[in-house]
């Protein structure tokens, strides 16, 4: 049973989420913003949800570019995020009419700017943080990370090797992630990122922040799963998309809409809305998937739901089925 502390917590997350923008708040750990050449060492913690097997959680979203906003004789070309129901293993209206274009090489291109945008939300101290002197630290010094594509490969490739006995979350037995910028033809590559190799266990400052903070249930930072009526709209605004229209705020606002544009109605305060940080990112090497970009700097805040979770538990049982996956998905 959630605590007063708790109820308390929530309700005031909620008010923040209908009077200020859902994003780059200061809990994401900007590990783009890093310099060339320079490393940020990460510990990932568990995830607060013991039902969920993994220690991250993956977010798919659409990017809708529309030639500016309806009504808006200045405006420029805008971007408007939807969620992807493939995060919810259903039919995502769009990927199911993308598809097919990747048969075709004149719409080849196309289908990429309309596909999914994957990253992976973790959650976990920053042990080594250059950007430690100009960035805003939170209060709370357990971050949140959305890792790209590429970072993830890296990630997932260690915990597949069968000579790892132990979870890198564990509270003891656990190691590091270090992630390190550099460049490959003029873009920003994180190819040499690794895992520490040594472990370490928890600080004491650091148990005693998850004992004052509590582990966060990650899938409280994915978006809102569309319903019938939001399914609808993201048709409508994907086709008006394609069309080269302009954004109807009017029409879409109350469901979705750009960054920096208020919402139509006066129900809009609880409409959903995914903008990108202040810091925009460094365009990244493309991933081996054609079809998959990173995409690490676009963070979509939620009310955080606490709860608290084992150090040791299910360790090999975990390490287990990510391999047994990792072996289902060549297999298909």
């Amino acid at each position: 049973m959630a605590s007063l502390a708790d109820i308390r917590a929530r309700l005031q997350a909620q008010d923040n989420k209908k009077t200020s923008a859902s994003f780059g708040d200061k809990a994401v750990f900007p590990q783009w913003n890093i310099q060339e050449g320079q490393t940020a060492a990460l510990r990932f913690l568990p995830d607060g949800n013991e039902k969920n097997p993994y220690f991250w959680v993956e977010r798919a979203m659409i990017k809708l570019p529309f030639a500016g906003v309806k009504g808006q004789s200045d405006s420029k070309m805008t971007i408007v995020q939807v969620p992807c129901m493939e995060m919810w293993n259903e039919t995502c209206p769009v990927l199911t009419e993308v598809r097919p274009w990747f048969k075709d090489k004149s719409l080849e291109e196309m289908g990429r700017k309309y596909w999914k945008k994957r990253s992976y939300i973790y959650q976990g101290f920053v042990r080594d943080n250059p950007l430690e002197k100009t960035e805003e630290l939170p209060e709370n010094p357990i971050r949140r990370f959305i890792i790209s594509p590429q970072i993830f490969a890296l990630i997932k490739a260690a915990l597949l090797d069968p000579e790892v006995e132990d979870l890198p979350t564990d509270f003891v037995l656990g190691r590091d992630f270090r992630v390190t910028k550099t460049s490959k033809g003029g873009f920003a590559d994180y190819s040499t990122s690794s895992w520490s190799m040594k472990t370490s266990a928890l600080t004491a400052e650091e148990q005693a922040a998850i004992e004052k903070y509590h582990l966060v249930d990650l899938s409280t930072f994915l978006p809102k799963k569309p319903g019938e009526v939001e399914l609808k709209v993201i048709k409508e605004m994907f086709e008006a998309s394609v069309d080269g229209q302009p954004f109807d705020n009017d029409k879409w606002g109350q469901y979705y809409r750009p960054a920096g544009v208020a919402a139509a109605t006066a129900d809009a305060a609880d409409a959903e809305t995914f903008e990108t940080p202040k810091a925009a990112a460094p365009k990244a090497a493309p991933d081996a998937d054609p079809v998959v970009e990173p995409d690490e700097a676009t963070a979509v805040a939620a009310t955080p739901v606490v709860t608290t979770a084992e150090p040791n538990a299910r360790a090999q049982d975990i390490l287990a089925l990510i391999r047994n996956r990792n072996k289902t998905d060549k297999a298909a």
